[in-house]
This record gives structure tokens, sequence and C-alpha cells, in this order.
């Protein structure tokens, strides 16, 4: 739901949930998306003169939308402990409940490189062993059972 202010349809409406989603993917709650949203939306709407009051930093540097994200964090230093924890979560960090944002940073970074080299081994065993899209059994084949000629009685 758009803040107060913002009409469902309009643009701002979908550059809220467009937020709102991008943010919730980066790993934030979602209150903290919800007001993260919200925030700039309101100050996209006062730069534009689409508010009836705004501050003078609302309409001071550029704006989000034609800066593309050159003042945003930029890798994985710059993500909160929230995010890594969400990070650890979804590749299933043992401990991370416990651990500090330096160790869950290791922690994601290790968990993330172990998924990658996984990863590239089932990829390598699908292309060379698939049969019909799907790889091939890890059990031995059974044996078959021998004709009654050559002595065999089972």
């Amino acid at each position: 739901m758009p803040p107060l202010g913002v009409k469902k349809s309009t643009k701002r409406a979908r550059q809220y949930e467009h937020i709102k989603k991008s943010e919730k993917e980066a790993g934030r709650s979602e209150d903290r998306a919800e007001e993260i949203a919200a925030r700039a939306v309101n100050k996209e709407k006062a730069r534009s003169g689409e508010s009836k009051t705004s501050s003078r930093s609302s309409k001071r540097g550029s704006s989000a939308s034609s800066r593309g994200g050159r003042r945003s964090g930029s890798g994985p230093g710059d993500r909160t402990r929230e995010q890594l924890y969400n990070d650890a979560k979804k590749l299933g960090v043992e401990g991370r409940s416990k651990m500090s944002k330096a160790q869950l940073q290791r922690a994601v970074a290790g968990a993330e490189s172990e998924a990658e080299r996984v990863g590239s081994a089932v990829r390598l065993s699908l292309s060379g062993g698939a049969r019909r899209g799907r790889p091939e059994s890890p059990r031995p084949p059974r044996p078959r059972p021998r004709s009654a000629s050559s002595g065999c009685l089972w």
C-alpha cells in the first residue's frame, strides 16, 4: 500500500512498490523496506513539485532515480548485519544468530563460494551424463537374472 498522499495506480505508487520489492530482495525487513520506499517516493514528489510543502534538503542534490545507484552500497562489505543474517539464513549457515557482523560476512562468503563450487560440479555432472533432462541415478544398475542354461537357478 503506497504512502499517504499517493493514489493507487499512479507512477509514484508503482515506484513505491518497486523500491519496496528491491529493498526486501536486498534483505531488509518488511517494515524497513516500506519506510525506505515511502521516504524515496516522498522525496521524489517534493523534487518534482507534486507535494504542497517540501524541505530544502528534499530539493538539494540529484534525485535517486537520476543518480542510478551511484551512491548506494557497493559489494558485500557494505551490507548491514540484518542483510548478512538473512543471506546466512538462505544459505543455511548454522549458529548465525550468535555471530557478529564480521563473522557473518566470513560465513556468508564461505557458504556462497561453497554453493558456487557445488553448483558447478552439479552442472558438470548434468552435462556429461544426463538422460532426458534428469541426472544419472547414484545407484549402480541391478544385476540381471541369468538364463537357465548358464546353471544359475534364480
